[in-house]
């Protein structure tokens, strides 16, 4: 496919998975906030003789809503019934769709480093979709498993896996596409819960009230708690989908580990809202994510970068010519390396300004990170390296 089509395509799949992703998430706190919010009603009342387990009332748009929630089910089938499905299916396979356009099609040069592991692209897009397959499925038998019936162990032990799978991906892959695998295999997780557990036992309770049985409690409560599992992934989740515009953490020496404590800390903000909806202020947890944030901050900040020493004079010159050779390629009004149709992130350094201008912002890609060249297809040098850093601490000039 022409590089402009599938820019094209991968603009308009993004699009789409970010609006799917806002209403799913959106439904995910809006419901977990509703269950938490829910007061019992009155003993001998009517919503407590009718079997409804909690109520609230709530004032927004101009109306008032008094939402009731079941204890197990009402007496009667309503004939109108509402499901909470395609927000989580359409974010899922657009995100797929996405991953398949941006990394999988171009693994050689999006998920392969040759500083990291020497592996085809067919085992790179390979190692990523078994991520995902695995992750579920593991998840899913610890769910089922005894020990499924103790939440904050299971908790723990499905974070520390997810921080397994993390530093096995940095491995075999690069970081950035590590990261997006990550967060693949969650929210792989997050909509298989739905697709084969929250709605199969959504419809167990429907088909149990339509041949005039009383559903089984425990139907609901599985399903309660795949949902409460997909609300303490969101913000994890959302964080992974922006890291690879933040590449001092995908591109770290424990990027793995910095992972894990963003994610730790994504954790705790979202305990604290969650206990927030039941009345309870538990401002331990936000200041707990806080400090784990700004561990991170401190850790990944730039450090002392170990260069080879600078041969002859550093002129401007010789930082276009590498320009040239090493970056040009891809960072140019018209691209001309396989795959790539616009200047990554509207970067151009075909002229002396454009060059001096972006200065600072080349010295973090290709000096204090090391990303770029991406997987350094082009093969920069440690010697080119410190060239660019030499030009960057005398000025940036370009006389």
């Amino acid at each position: 496919m022409d590089a402009h089509w599938m820019e094209f395509l991968s603009m308009l799949l993004r699009w789409l998975h970010v609006i799917a992703g806002i209403a799913w998430i959106g439904s995910s706190f809006y419901f977990i906030w509703l269950d938490n919010s829910l007061d019992a009603p009155a003993p001998g009342s009517e919503a407590a003789k009718k079997g409804v387990g909690g109520e609230l009332w709530a004032v927004h748009g101009g109306g008032f809503y008094n939402p009731q929630k079941y204890t197990v089910a009402p007496a009667t089938l309503p004939e109108k019934l509402h499901w909470f499905m395609w927000e989580s299916y359409t974010t899922w396979l657009s995100g797929t769709v996405l991953l398949v356009v941006v990394y999988w099609i171009r693994a050689g040069t999006m998920m392969v480093d040759p500083g990291v592991a020497e592996l085809t692209a067919a085992q790179a897009v390979a190692i990523g979709a078994g991520s995902m397959v695995g992750s579920w499925l593991i998840y899913d038998g610890l769910c089922r498993s005894p020990l499924g019936r103790h939440n904050g162990l299971l908790g723990a032990v499905v974070f520390a896996l997810l921080t397994a799978l993390a530093w096995g991906l940095t491995q075999w892959i690069g970081g950035r596409a590590a990261y997006i695998h990550v967060g693949a295999a969650i929210g792989t997780i997050m909509s298989a819960n739905v697709f084969f557990v929250i709605i199969p036992m959504q419809r167990k309770m429907v088909a149990a009230m339509k041949a005039g049985e009383t559903p089984k409690a425990e139907w609901g409560l599985r399903g309660k708690q795949r949902s409460v599992h997909n609300n303490y992934f969101t913000l994890p989740v959302l964080f992974i989908m922006i890291s690879n515009h933040y590449a001092t953490t995908y591109s770290h020496p424990h990027n793995w580990a910095v992972l894990a404590v963003i994610a730790a800390a994504g954790v705790l903000i979202r305990h604290f809202f969650n206990k927030r909806h039941k009345g309870v202020f538990a401002w331990q947890y936000p200041l707990a994510g806080a400090v784990l944030l700004g561990v991170v901050a401190w850790w990944t900040a730039p450090k002392a970068i170990a260069l080879p020493p600078v041969q002859g004079e550093v002129t401007f010159e010789r930082v276009r010519t590498i320009m040239g050779e090493r970056c040009v390629t891809c960072h140019t009004e018209a691209p001309t390396f396989p795959g790539i149709a616009q200047p990554p992130a509207g970067v151009v350094l075909q002229s002396p300004a454009m060059i001096a201008q972006n200065a600072q912002r080349i010295y973090q890609q290709v000096v204090a990170t090391r990303i770029m060249p991406l997987g350094n297809v082009t093969e920069m040098t440690d010697e080119e390296r410190a060239v660019i850093a030499a030009w960057v601490a005398s000025g940036a000039k370009t006389q």
